[in-house]
């Protein structure tokens, strides 16, 4: 799983709610819109026809 906040073991994070979903809602938006997929050769909100281009990080925020 690529979101590091369920993989650890240990009590180094905060567990608020609010956190946990900002930092779901931004891991969501980078798998949709910045990662090309292998399989897609493309994002995913390109294939969706969402956006016309690949964002990068900065786009993002």
């Amino acid at each position: 799983m690529a979101c590091r906040r369920f993989t650890r073991l240990t009590n180094a994070f905060r567990k608020q709610l609010d956190n946990l979903k900002a930092a779901l809602a931004l891991h969501f938006a980078w798998y949709n819109f910045v990662r090309i997929h292998r399989m897609l050769r493309i994002t995913p909100a390109m294939a969706a026809g969402i956006t016309d281009h690949v964002w990068d990080f900065a786009d993002l925020l």
